[in-house]
Protein backbone atom coordinates (compact mmCIF):
# COMPACT_ATOMS: atom_id res chain seq x y z
CA UNK A 1 0.00 0.00 0.00
CA UNK A 2 2.87 2.33 0.84
CA UNK A 3 4.38 1.56 -2.56
CA UNK A 4 1.06 2.37 -4.25
CA UNK A 5 0.87 5.70 -2.47
CA UNK A 6 4.41 6.52 -3.49
CA UNK A 7 3.64 5.64 -7.11
CA UNK A 8 0.48 7.75 -7.03
CA UNK A 9 2.44 10.65 -5.58
CA UNK A 10 5.11 10.29 -8.24
CA UNK A 11 2.48 10.26 -10.97
CA UNK A 12 0.88 13.43 -9.57
CA UNK A 13 4.25 15.15 -9.39
CA UNK A 14 5.03 14.13 -12.97
CA UNK A 15 1.60 15.33 -14.08
CA UNK A 16 2.08 18.69 -12.35
CA UNK A 17 5.49 19.05 -13.95
CA UNK A 18 4.10 18.23 -17.40
CA UNK A 19 1.14 20.59 -16.98
CA UNK A 20 3.45 23.32 -15.74
CA UNK A 21 5.65 22.95 -18.79
CA UNK A 22 2.68 23.10 -21.19
CA UNK A 23 1.14 25.94 -19.20
CA UNK A 24 4.28 28.03 -19.67
CA UNK A 25 4.24 27.25 -23.39
CA UNK A 26 0.57 28.18 -23.60
CA UNK A 27 1.23 31.49 -21.82
CA UNK A 28 4.00 32.28 -24.33
CA UNK A 29 1.72 31.43 -27.28
CA UNK A 30 -1.18 33.53 -25.95
CA UNK A 31 1.16 36.45 -25.23
CA UNK A 32 2.58 36.24 -28.76
CA UNK A 33 -0.93 36.23 -30.27
CA UNK A 34 -1.98 39.23 -28.17
CA UNK A 35 1.19 41.12 -29.08
CA UNK A 36 0.66 40.43 -32.79
CA UNK A 37 -2.97 41.53 -32.57
CA UNK A 38 -2.08 44.80 -30.79
CA UNK A 39 0.71 45.51 -33.29
CA UNK A 40 -1.67 44.86 -36.19
CA UNK A 41 -4.24 47.23 -34.70
CA UNK A 42 -1.62 49.94 -34.27
CA UNK A 43 -0.17 49.53 -37.75
CA UNK A 44 -3.44 49.04 -39.62
CA UNK A 45 -4.29 52.07 -41.72
CA UNK A 46 -7.44 54.00 -40.85
CA UNK A 47 -9.81 55.38 -43.47
CA UNK A 48 -9.83 59.10 -44.17
CA UNK A 49 -11.97 60.73 -41.45
CA UNK A 50 -15.19 62.52 -42.34
CA UNK A 51 -14.63 66.06 -41.08
CA UNK A 52 -18.37 66.62 -41.03
CA UNK A 53 -18.67 64.39 -37.96
CA UNK A 54 -18.47 66.07 -34.54
CA UNK A 55 -16.15 63.28 -33.34
CA UNK A 56 -13.48 64.63 -35.73
CA UNK A 57 -13.45 68.20 -34.37
CA UNK A 58 -9.76 67.87 -33.45
CA UNK A 59 -8.97 67.02 -37.08
CA UNK A 60 -10.81 70.15 -38.21
CA UNK A 61 -8.75 72.28 -35.83
CA UNK A 62 -5.58 70.65 -37.17
CA UNK A 63 -6.74 71.49 -40.68
CA UNK A 64 -7.39 75.11 -39.70
CA UNK A 65 -3.91 75.45 -38.26
CA UNK A 66 -2.24 73.71 -41.20
CA UNK A 67 -4.10 75.89 -43.70
CA UNK A 68 -3.00 79.05 -41.86
CA UNK A 69 0.61 77.81 -42.17
CA UNK A 70 0.27 77.01 -45.88
CA UNK A 71 0.79 73.28 -45.30
CA UNK A 72 -2.30 71.81 -46.99
CA UNK A 73 -3.02 70.09 -50.29
CA UNK A 74 -6.76 70.01 -51.08
CA UNK A 75 -8.19 67.79 -53.79
CA UNK A 76 -11.65 68.80 -55.03
CA UNK A 77 -13.81 66.60 -57.21
CA UNK A 78 -15.43 68.33 -60.20
CA UNK A 79 -19.12 69.29 -60.20
CA UNK A 80 -22.08 67.32 -61.52
CA UNK A 81 -21.39 65.87 -64.97
CA UNK A 82 -23.66 66.90 -67.81
CA UNK A 83 -23.46 63.49 -69.53
CA UNK A 84 -24.68 61.71 -66.39
CA UNK A 85 -27.53 64.02 -65.47
CA UNK A 86 -30.92 64.99 -66.86
CA UNK A 87 -30.57 68.58 -65.62
CA UNK A 88 -29.64 71.55 -67.81
CA UNK A 89 -26.05 71.60 -69.09
CA UNK A 90 -23.79 74.64 -69.08
CA UNK A 91 -22.57 73.83 -72.57
CA UNK A 92 -20.72 70.78 -73.95
CA UNK A 93 -21.84 67.34 -72.84
CA UNK A 94 -18.41 66.60 -71.38
CA UNK A 95 -18.83 69.58 -69.03
CA UNK A 96 -20.94 70.24 -65.93
CA UNK A 97 -24.58 71.12 -65.34
CA UNK A 98 -25.96 74.53 -64.42
CA UNK A 99 -26.71 73.16 -60.96
CA UNK A 100 -23.11 71.95 -60.74
CA UNK A 101 -21.87 75.43 -61.57
CA UNK A 102 -23.96 76.89 -58.72
CA UNK A 103 -22.58 74.34 -56.24
CA UNK A 104 -19.03 75.08 -57.40
CA UNK A 105 -19.55 78.80 -56.87
CA UNK A 106 -20.68 78.16 -53.30
CA UNK A 107 -17.70 75.90 -52.69
CA UNK A 108 -15.39 78.57 -54.04
CA UNK A 109 -16.84 80.97 -51.45
CA UNK A 110 -15.94 78.46 -48.72
CA UNK A 111 -12.34 78.37 -49.91
CA UNK A 112 -12.21 82.16 -50.13
CA UNK A 113 -13.39 82.35 -46.51
CA UNK A 114 -10.51 80.05 -45.60
CA UNK A 115 -8.14 82.44 -47.35
CA UNK A 116 -6.53 82.15 -50.77
CA UNK A 117 -3.77 84.75 -50.48
CA UNK A 118 -1.13 82.01 -50.22
CA UNK A 119 -2.67 79.33 -52.44
CA UNK A 120 -1.77 77.79 -55.79
CA UNK A 121 -4.66 76.35 -57.82
CA UNK A 122 -4.64 73.82 -60.66
CA UNK A 123 -7.32 71.81 -62.44
CA UNK A 124 -7.50 68.78 -64.68
CA UNK A 125 -7.57 69.57 -68.41
CA UNK A 126 -10.97 67.89 -68.87
CA UNK A 127 -13.89 70.24 -69.53
CA UNK A 128 -15.82 69.30 -66.38
CA UNK A 129 -12.83 70.04 -64.15
CA UNK A 130 -11.96 73.31 -65.90
CA UNK A 131 -15.56 74.54 -65.70
CA UNK A 132 -15.67 73.65 -62.00
CA UNK A 133 -12.44 75.53 -61.33
CA UNK A 134 -13.67 78.56 -63.30
CA UNK A 135 -16.88 78.60 -61.27
CA UNK A 136 -15.00 78.28 -57.97
CA UNK A 137 -12.28 80.85 -58.57
CA UNK A 138 -12.33 84.25 -60.26
CA UNK A 139 -8.76 84.13 -61.51
CA UNK A 140 -7.80 81.79 -64.37
CA UNK A 141 -6.64 78.37 -63.19
CA UNK A 142 -3.80 76.42 -64.82
CA UNK A 143 -4.97 73.14 -66.40
CA UNK A 144 -2.65 70.17 -65.86
CA UNK A 145 -2.74 66.74 -67.54
CA UNK A 146 -1.46 64.91 -64.43
CA UNK A 147 -4.68 65.76 -62.58
CA UNK A 148 -6.49 63.29 -64.82
CA UNK A 149 -3.73 60.89 -65.88
CA UNK A 150 -2.87 60.19 -62.25
CA UNK A 151 -2.48 56.42 -62.06
CA UNK A 152 0.51 55.51 -59.88
CA UNK A 153 1.78 59.08 -59.47
CA UNK A 154 -0.93 61.26 -57.98
CA UNK A 155 0.82 61.72 -54.63
CA UNK A 156 4.28 62.34 -56.07
CA UNK A 157 2.96 64.85 -58.61
CA UNK A 158 0.95 66.69 -55.96
CA UNK A 159 4.00 66.92 -53.69
CA UNK A 160 6.08 68.16 -56.64
CA UNK A 161 3.71 71.09 -57.15
CA UNK A 162 3.42 71.94 -53.45
CA UNK A 163 5.40 75.06 -52.56
CA UNK A 164 6.46 75.41 -48.89
CA UNK A 165 4.29 77.96 -47.10
CA UNK A 166 1.60 77.89 -49.80
CA UNK A 167 -1.56 75.76 -49.87
CA UNK A 168 -2.34 73.80 -53.03
CA UNK A 169 -5.89 73.30 -54.37
CA UNK A 170 -6.34 70.67 -57.10
CA UNK A 171 -9.64 70.37 -59.00
CA UNK A 172 -9.57 66.77 -60.14
CA UNK A 173 -11.55 63.50 -60.38
CA UNK A 174 -12.76 60.89 -57.90
CA UNK A 175 -10.41 58.23 -59.28
CA UNK A 176 -7.44 60.53 -58.65
CA UNK A 177 -8.64 61.13 -55.08
CA UNK A 178 -8.89 57.35 -54.63
CA UNK A 179 -5.41 57.02 -56.14
CA UNK A 180 -3.95 59.45 -53.62
CA UNK A 181 -5.59 57.54 -50.75
CA UNK A 182 -4.16 54.29 -52.12
CA UNK A 183 -0.64 55.70 -52.35
CA UNK A 184 -0.93 56.98 -48.77
CA UNK A 185 -2.10 53.48 -47.72
CA UNK A 186 -5.43 54.88 -46.56
CA UNK A 187 -8.42 52.54 -47.11
CA UNK A 188 -11.05 53.99 -49.41
CA UNK A 189 -14.32 53.38 -47.56
CA UNK A 190 -16.32 56.18 -49.18
CA UNK A 191 -17.32 57.25 -52.66
CA UNK A 192 -16.49 60.92 -53.08
CA UNK A 193 -19.52 62.88 -54.26
CA UNK A 194 -19.43 65.79 -56.66
CA UNK A 195 -17.42 68.71 -55.21
CA UNK A 196 -16.14 66.66 -52.26
CA UNK A 197 -12.85 67.98 -50.82
CA UNK A 198 -10.01 65.79 -49.53
CA UNK A 199 -7.25 67.36 -47.40
CA UNK A 200 -3.72 66.24 -46.60
CA UNK A 201 -1.04 68.00 -44.58
CA UNK A 202 2.51 68.47 -45.81
CA UNK A 203 5.03 71.28 -45.64
CA UNK A 204 6.20 70.49 -49.16
CA UNK A 205 9.67 69.34 -48.11
CA UNK A 206 9.00 65.76 -47.01
CA UNK A 207 7.52 62.64 -48.58
CA UNK A 208 5.40 61.68 -45.58
CA UNK A 209 2.17 63.67 -45.76
CA UNK A 210 -0.59 63.19 -43.19
CA UNK A 211 -4.20 62.46 -44.08
CA UNK A 212 -6.48 65.07 -42.47
CA UNK A 213 -9.85 64.01 -43.88
CA UNK A 214 -12.58 64.89 -46.33
CA UNK A 215 -15.67 67.11 -46.50
CA UNK A 216 -18.76 66.61 -48.66
CA UNK A 217 -20.44 69.79 -49.90
CA UNK A 218 -23.47 69.32 -47.62
CA UNK A 219 -21.26 69.29 -44.49
CA UNK A 220 -19.35 72.57 -44.80
CA UNK A 221 -21.84 74.46 -42.62
CA UNK A 222 -21.42 72.12 -39.69
CA UNK A 223 -17.79 71.09 -39.57
CA UNK A 224 -16.91 73.89 -37.12
CA UNK A 225 -19.46 74.83 -34.44
CA UNK A 226 -19.47 78.59 -33.66
CA UNK A 227 -16.92 79.69 -31.07
CA UNK A 228 -14.74 76.56 -31.18
CA UNK A 229 -11.78 78.03 -33.07
CA UNK A 230 -8.94 79.63 -31.15
CA UNK A 231 -8.70 83.43 -31.05
CA UNK A 232 -6.73 84.96 -33.90
CA UNK A 233 -7.18 81.96 -36.18
CA UNK A 234 -8.07 84.24 -39.10
CA UNK A 235 -11.29 82.43 -40.09
CA UNK A 236 -14.90 83.13 -39.30
CA UNK A 237 -16.00 81.01 -36.35
CA UNK A 238 -19.20 79.89 -38.05
CA UNK A 239 -17.32 78.45 -41.02
CA UNK A 240 -14.28 76.36 -41.81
Amino acid sequence: MILSLRLAGARRALLRKTLGRYRNTLVVIVAAILTSFIAFQLLAASPAPNLGLSSNASRVLALNQSWAQGNVIALVRHSERCDRSSTLCMGPEDGITVHGESVAQELGNEFRMMGLAHTDIYSSMLTRARQTADAMFVNPVDAQDWLFNCKGKMLSDALKHKVPGRNLVLVTHSECMDELESQMHVPTDTTFGYNASLFIKTDGTDAHPQMLGYVETKDWDRIVPPGTLPAGHGFEASRF
